[in-house]
């Protein structure tokens, strides 16, 4: 899949292609299917099939301090889009600027003359252009006058059972990560809910303990669920000289919060794989999924306690992995 970032990066002559919108947080089920039928499509059509998404999401730049957290950033959007099998994704910087151009200038310059869309997949809700001023009409009339078909895809929901027929969408995994609930986040994701960031040195409390852990730096990429302990799997993604790597996953133990016990104050992310005291992985990148929470976090009255709790989550994680 060809990533551009920006229109200038779009090859001359690009096209015609089918082309739809969106920020895609997270990519979820309803995404892909969208995606992967689109894809299709395009194919039999013999048309390229492109998506355009955004960074940062639109909300973080017009309202900061009420903006939800991002399911996923930017490297892992990219190879979940890139599984759909679309052809090229044009990553748009957000910014101010790009928020005013007007529908016209935006279809003008990145549907028609960017990507020569013939045909643009949109939801009925969708809203484009300064102010959200545009909407599904107003690119039906765009593409009737600039030659390109407008095909409307209908929300997708769930299949029954848990969602209770509820409409896929990145707001109900961000409120069930909130939640911790990581069971139901995977299912409506397809996969485990991954955070993405760079080990860093941590208490090395963990070492002391018998549970050597990794500690993700605060800036990690993919919204960190509610304090617990959490089976998961870590994979190594990039070395500490900047190496890509293409490592399996490891089983691990996972706990997010504070330390309690210790009197933490600093929200952390830190994982300990399995019987693996070898590992050196500092300033390496790392991705952790999550697969269960196990319980929620503790403060125990005595480190002895804490380790014989340990114990017992890491012989749970062996079980559940």
């Amino acid at each position: 899949m060809q990533v551009w970032r920006g229109l200038a990066q779009v090859p001359d002559g690009f096209g015609p292609s089918v082309v739809t919108i969106g920020n895609f947080d997270g990519v979820h089920v309803g995404h892909q299917t969208v995606l992967r039928r689109l894809a299709a499509d395009a194919q039999a059509s013999g048309l390229v099939s492109v998506a355009i998404t955004f960074s940062p999401h639109p909300l973080h730049v017009h309202c900061p301090e009420n903006a939800p957290p991002i399911v996923t950033g930017d490297t892992d959007r990219l190879e979940l889009l890139a599984a759909t099998g679309l052809d090229a994704v044009l990553l748009c910087r957000y910014t101010l600027e790009f928020a005013r151009q007007t529908p016209e200038e935006f279809v003008r310059s990145y549907l028609v003359e960017g990507l020569r869309a013939a045909v643009v997949v949109v939801g009925r809700d969708m809203r484009f252009g300064r102010d959200n001023s545009g909407d599904l009409s107003t690119m039906i009339d765009l593409g009737t006058k600039h030659g390109f078909r407008v095909d409307v895809v209908e929300d997708i929901h769930g299949d029954g059972g848990q969602s209770h027929g509820r409409r896929w969408s990145s707001t109900w995994v961000r409120e069930l990560l909130a939640e911790g609930d990581v069971v139901t986040a995977d299912r409506v994701l397809g996969r485990p809910h991954r955070i993405r960031g760079v080990v860093v040195r941590g208490d090395a409390r963990g070492r002391g303990l018998g549970y050597p852990t990794a500690n993700l730096e605060p800036e990690t990429a993919g919204m960190v669920p509610a304090d617990g302990v959490y089976a998961g799997w870590l994979r190594r993604t990039r070395g500490a000289d900047g190496t890509r790597l293409d490592d399996p996953v490891m089983p691990a133990a996972v706990s997010i919060g504070t330390n309690p016990t210790f009197g933490g104050q600093t929200r952390r992310v830190e994982a300990y794989v399995l019987d693996r005291d070898d590992l050196d992985l500092y300033d390496e990148e790392v991705v952790v999924e999550l697969v269960a929470r196990l319980r929620p976090t503790l403060r125990f009255d005595s480190v002895d306690e804490l380790k014989a709790q340990m114990a017992v989550d890491v012989a749970e994680v062996r079980d559940l992995l």
